[in-house]
């Protein structure tokens, strides 16, 4: 990657940015021509490949930029510093929203990411996924609180039961091809919800 990237107004990136979310979100990865992102961009083609060697390049900057833009969110909104698990993952998911109001787009790219399964792209997703993701949410579970939780759960359960769930709607959504960001808030506040009659501690 060229650092020059990097000397551009910050408007310019973001441009770039949300043009690379845009067709990457839209397309598989070897389907999504440099030439489309360089079009949304308003850039030349030849001027994108300056700032990036490659297409693989580019889409491996552009998730490394989910993950830290994410955690670095997560951290302003406090998500790491709750005792509580759906306090935590409602302000996770405040701070999702606020993201998504700047990178529109990130949202589907993500969750397309995740699932790509060409195999020049893949093994590098997933690699950087458990290095941001997992490390942060080791940390945060040594926060909470385990007199929460209702007496005799299996902790360990309810984190995989939960993680599962989320798994199984994003998919759904990528099969339907529709990211709809206010649509995910909807569902995932009602399942937050459900979650708590079940897990948390009665009073």
């Amino acid at each position: 990657m060229n650092e020059k990237f990097f000397s551009l107004p910050k408007e310019k990136q973001q441009k770039i940015i949300n043009a690379g979310y845009r067709v990457f979100s839209q397309n598989s990865y070897k389907n999504s021509p440099m030439s489309e992102i360089a079009d949304a961009a308003g850039i030349s083609k030849s001027l994108l490949f300056h700032y990036f060697h490659n297409k693989k390049e580019l889409y491996l900057f552009l998730w490394e930029n989910c993950a830290k833009l994410t955690i670095s969110y997560l951290t302003r909104y406090g998500c790491y510093k709750q005792q509580g698990l759906f306090e935590s993952m409602e302000l996770g998911m405040r701070a999702k929203m606020e993201l998504l109001h700047t990178y529109p787009d990130m949202a589907s790219f993500t969750i397309r990411a995740f699932y790509e399964k060409d195999p020049e792209i893949n093994a590098a997703v997933q690699e950087s996924y458990h290095k941001y993701f997992n490390l942060k949410a080791d940390q945060a579970r040594i926060n909470f609180d385990l007199k929460q939780f209702a007496e005799g759960l299996d902790i360990e359960m309810m984190y995989r039961e939960m993680y599962w769930a989320s798994e199984g709607y994003l998919w759904e959504m990528v099969q339907r091809g529709n990211v709809d960001a206010d649509q995910m808030e909807q569902d995932f506040t009602k399942l937050l919800q459900f979650w708590k009659k079940i897990y948390l501690r009665k009073e």
